[in-house]
């Protein structure tokens, strides 16, 4: 049995159907039934658990060959490190407990550093927590997600200024498509070589690093419009943050980590890491997001359009 928690996620979600393709049972740790349709239909087992209680995370791995295991970011948790600190704990000492042949934890680029790293101090707490568990383990450390561009997307397209916390505009940096970085854990699950360490370091980004302006020109020329990138003065972060819904205490792991990118520190541990590259381009991801928007306006629009008629 294969258990992939997050499994309704954008990484998860392709790690499960990959192993699906590949004959293998699956069981899905969701939050809800309703998270969990999509991946029964591709007949997945589906497990309800949440990463704070302790009884449905050991029952989720019970009977696992390889675990795949995330621990989200809380986003809207006031105390974010706090509460992600417990989900790890909770976790660990699950997987400690009953540890499976095989683990697989999604981890970040740049976790190699204890400190001054804003939110990826807390996959550093991860892989220090999961060290002990005897499994052939595996930390895959990811580049910034492509999609987490979505984010601004709506701005850039409204205003035809793309704000960015990457200093300069020109640096640029690395980044992955979510469904590589599936594709990827997937693969190295079902790779049944004994590893020559553990735990194995393995690091994926996308095949070319990009900039703030480049970002700004694919996404323009997808759009077919003007689209600048604007550097945000760092004395704006936390107020642009709030803006968007964050609390203090994520802003504030928002712009740690920022600073950190800016500094050079978040970036693949080339000495012991194995590194991979994806596939998939940063405008293919855009396309699919700008697909996206557009499906749900036409159909925000055709549900418009239906309601006023009939009210004629």
């Amino acid at each position: 049995m294969f258990v992939i928690f997050g499994a309704a996620g954008n990484v998860g979600r392709v790690s499960a159907a990959a192993l699906r393709r590949a004959g293998r049972e699956v069981r899905a740790v969701v939050r809800n039934n309703r998270q969990g349709a999509v991946l029964a239909d591709i007949g997945c087992e589906i497990a309800i658990a949440d990463l704070l209680d302790p009884t449905s995370v050991a029952r989720a791995i019970e009977g696992a060959y390889a675990v795949q295991m995330l621990c989200p970011v809380p986003h809207a948790d006031a105390d974010p490190v706090t509460t992600m600190r417990r989900m790890i704990d909770v976790s660990a000492d699950a997987l400690r407990a009953n540890p499976p042949q095989r683990l697989l934890a999604l981890s970040d680029y740049g976790a190699e550093h204890a400190s001054g790293t804003g939110i990826t101090t807390l996959f550093h707490y991860l892989e220090t927590q999961l060290a002990p568990v005897a499994s052939q383990l595996t930390f895959l450390r990811a580049a910034e997600h492509m999609h987490n561009w979505g984010r601004v997307l709506p701005i850039a397209l409204a205003r035809g200024v793309l704000p960015s916390l990457h200093h300069p505009l020109s640096k640029q940096f690395p980044t992955v498509a979510a469904q590589d970085v599936g594709l990827l854990a997937a693969e190295l699950l079902l790779d049944d070589r004994p590893a020559k360490v553990s735990p194995r370091v393995v690091s994926i980004e996308g095949e070319a690093r990009v900039s703030a302006l480049d970002v700004a020109r694919i996404l323009g020329e997808l759009a077919h419009r003007q689209i600048e990138a604007h550097e945000v003065p760092r004395g704006e972060w936390a107020a642009m943050l709030h803006g968007a819904g964050l609390g203090e205490n994520h802003a504030r792991l928002i712009t740690d980590l920022y600073d950190a990118h800016n500094a050079g520190r978040i970036d693949v541990e080339s000495e012991i890491s194995e590194r991979r590259f994806g596939a998939t381009a940063i405008a293919d991801v855009f396309a699919a997001i700008l697909a996206r928007a557009g499906a749900a306006s036409t159909a925000t629009s055709t549900a418009t359009s239906t309601a006023t008629t009939a009210a004629r």
